[in-house]
Formats: C-alpha cells, structure tokens, sequence
C-alpha cells in the first residue's frame, strides 16, 4: 500500500502543520526504507523545513507512526515550535490517542498495561517485561549488570498504555487506546503480551492470529492515531480528531 500524494492536511499555519498519515508510507528514510516518505513530501512542499530539528532525515518531525498505522501527526515549521512541541513529548504533555481492533475478547473493559519495553534479542523488534521482572532486576548488586543477556534486560524503559473497550466481537475487540509515553511499538507489543494482538499486525503475532491475519488479509495494522493535542506557543491547547479511515469501518462492517 503506497501513496504518490502529499498526506492529508487537517491543520497548518506558520509554526506547524497536522497530517493525516495514510497507512503504507514510512515517516523518514533509514534501514531498507527504499520508498518515499513523510519526509520526503515534507521537503518537496517545504524546503525549508530540511534546516528544523535535530536530524536532516526527519525535517521538524517531533514523534512517528509505524509505516503501517495511519493517523494525526504534528510537524514542527520552524525550530522555536520544534523545540517546543520536543519537550511537551518528553514530559509527556502531549495526548496521543489511537482505535485499535485486537483478536480475542478482552475480559476488562477499560484498563492499564504498564509493562516495561525492551529492545528484543530479534534486534527487529521490541519485547514487554512483566513489572515483575522488570522490579526484581532493579534489585540486583552491580556486579550482577554484566552477566549473560542480563545487561540488556537493564535497557527497559517505562511504557504505560491505557485502554478502554469500545466494542465486543466474537472474535476482536475494538479498543480506544491512549499511551502515556512513546516507545516503540508500545500499542503493538502491549497488547501482543496481553494475548491480544493487533490484527493485521506481521510483526507480533502468535499462531491464532497470524492465520486469522492471513484469512482477512486486512492489507494494513488495524491502529490508526485518531485524536492529538498539544499547547502551542501562546500556551493554548490544540486539539484535532480524526475519524478512522474507510477502509477500517468498512472491514469493522464484515466481521463477527
């Protein structure tokens, strides 16, 4: 799935724009990524965001989405906003929201996953750490840091994802989710670790769901970032919803 058209623009004005990325492109270049990108549009419409931020190959982008998730996204115009978006990610101001459909019916209707994630020993991929685990290496003596993989276990950072059902199937649930903090893959592997992954999703998966993946051959991830707000620099927050793209509702429609 590929796109030969600037994403869509929900908002722009001098300091930022908000994009509704389509499903199938990458944010920015780096590894294989052969295909062009946000980025790249980015540059083509306006070349003199290729001076904002802190890395050339991703002009005044501030967070991403997966090549295969779609949604709202913020780029920064100029460095002050740049700077200023930057660290309302870090502190975690900035509320990102997302509808999801996972396999499986979960047995709570709203909840919190606030396992830990770590680079996984794929390379490729993440991996969540129960809390427990996650508690039990923090008490171990120094020396114990350079045992074995154990040095890798140390890298897990904090990753808290809540969720709230928005409806039951019989065979998928449909989540509202809202990460409080960015890691990579955080929706995808939560909910991976939870037995519930994403469908549509080829990196996490387990036996069930990648024959039911292949059965609907949904094409995409069924994750799309709906809802996103900020504070511009005046202070006043900013936000934007989306509804979820077509081709979402209309596979919501075949299902049970």
């Amino acid at each position: 799935m590929t796109t030969t058209t600037f994403p869509e623009i929900i908002f722009e004005n001098e300091d930022y724009l908000v994009i509704n990325k389509p499903a199938g492109i990458a944010v920015h270049g780096g590894g294989n990524i052969k295909d062009k990108t946000i980025a790249d549009f980015l540059i083509e419409r306006y070349p003199d965001i290729e001076n904002v931020g802190d890395d050339p190959i991703r002009p005044g982008i501030v967070h991403r989405l997966d090549k295969e998730v779609s949604g709202l996204m913020v780029i920064a115009k100029n460095n002050e906003t740049f700077s200023l978006l930057k660290n309302q990610f870090k502190d975690r101001d900035v509320n990102k929201e997302y509808v999801a459909l996972v396999h499986g019916k979960m047995t709570t209707d709203f909840g919190s996953i606030n396992f830990p994630i770590k680079r996984s020993s794929e390379g490729f991929k993440m991996a969540a750490m129960p809390l427990n685990t996650s508690e039990l290496l923090s008490r171990r003596q120094p020396k114990d840091r350079d045992q074995g993989n154990l040095d890798g276990m140390f890298k897990a950072r904090e990753a808290i994802t809540e969720y709230n059902v928005l409806k039951h199937f019989v065979n998928y649930t449909l989540l509202q989710v809202k990460i409080k903090t960015g890691r990579t893959h955080q929706i995808r592997v939560h909910f991976f670790a939870l037995g519930h992954p994403l469908v549509g999703d080829g990196l996490y998966f387990n036996k069930k769901s990648k024959a039911q993946n292949k059965k609907v051959n949904l094409g995409r991830i069924f994750l799309a970032a709906n809802k996103l707000s900020f504070k511009d620099k005046t202070g006043e927050t900013q936000s934007f919803s989306i509804e979820m793209p077509i081709a979402l509702t209309d596979f919501l429609k075949n299902i049970k």
